[in-house]
C-alpha cells in the first residue's frame, strides 16, 4: 500500500518568525469536524447504518477509549474505497457548508491577531489532514499537521492510518519533526487532553480559552 493523498507538509517559517500551533477540533471549531463530516457525507440512513456496523468498536471504546482505533473504525466503515479525488471534493464542499455555523468568532480573531504580528500558524489536529485541508486553506494557515490516511495504489482510502493518531504527545513529536528539535512555540491552542503536551511546551498557554459560538 501507498500513502498517497496527503497534503504537502507545511512550509519553513523565516528565521526568528514566530511558530504558533491551534488545535482545530473544538478550538477553532465548535464540534469535531471529522464525525460532523462523515455524518454530512452519508446522510441521515447512511449514517444511522454505519453506526450499527461500527458497534463492536463503540463497545470496544466504552472499554478502552481507545481514540485512535474507533476513527480508524469510522473511516473503514464510512470512507473505504473512497477515492482521493472525492474525498477532496467532498471535503470542499463540506468546509463550505458549514463554515458560518462552525468557526468559532473568538478563536478567528485571535488567529488572525497572530497572523497580523506576522506568525507562522499551524494547525495541528487528530483529525485526517485531507479532511481539515479546505478549512486551513481558507484561514490561511502557514502549516497543517493532522493523521494522515492511507490510500492503495490506485488512490483510493483502505480504511487505515498511515501515521499515529496525532494527539497528545504526537502533536509534540510532529512539531518537531516539520520545524526541528529546538522548536519553540510563541503560543499554543486547545480544549482537550490531547493538547496538553503541546500547550506545556509554548509561551503563550491557551487552554479551553475560546468560548464565542457563530
Amino acid at each position: 500500500m501507498s500513502d498517497m493523498g496527503n497534503p504537502p507538509a507545511s512550509r519553513q517559517p523565516l528565521p526568528g518568525q514566530p511558530i504558533v500551533a491551534f488545535d482545530f477540533d473544538g478550538t477553532l471549531t465548535i464540534r469535531d469536524s471529522f464525525t460532523s463530516f462523515l455524518r454530512w457525507r452519508a446522510g441521515a440512513g447512511g449514517w444511522a447504518l454505519g453506526l450499527v456496523k461500527m458497534a463492536p468498536a463503540l463497545a470496544a471504546y466504552a472499554r478502552d477509549r481507545d481514540r485512535g482505533a474507533i476513527k480508524a473504525a469510522s473511516v473503514k466503515v464510512f470512507l473505504k474505497d473512497v477515492s482521493r479525488e472525492e474525498l477532496q471534493a467532498d471535503a470542499a464542499r463540506f468546509a463550505d457548508h458549514v463554515w458560518g455555523q462552525f468557526m468559532r468568532p473568538d478563536a478567528l480573531a485571535t488567529w488572525e491577531d497572530w497572523g497580523r504580528r506576522g506568525a507562522h500558524r499551524v494547525i495541528v489536529t487528530a483529525s485526517p489532514e485531507l479532511t481539515v485541508a479546505p478549512f486551513a486553506q481558507r484561514l490561511g494557515a502557514e502549516g497543517l499537521l493532522g493523521t494522515h490516511l492511507t490510500f492503495d495504489d490506485q488512490g483510493r482510502i483502505t480504511g487505515a492510518f498511515s501515521s499515529p493518531n496525532c494527539r497528545g504527545e504526537e502533536k509534540v513529536r510532529r512539531l518537531r519533526q516539520a520545524f526541528g528539535p529546538d522548536m519553540a512555540l510563541a503560543g499554543a491552542y486547545g480544549d482537550t487532553s490531547g493538547d496538553t503536551e503541546m500547550i506545556a511546551i509554548a509561551e503563550v498557554k491557551g487552554f479551553r480559552v475560546f468560548q464565542q459560538r457563530p
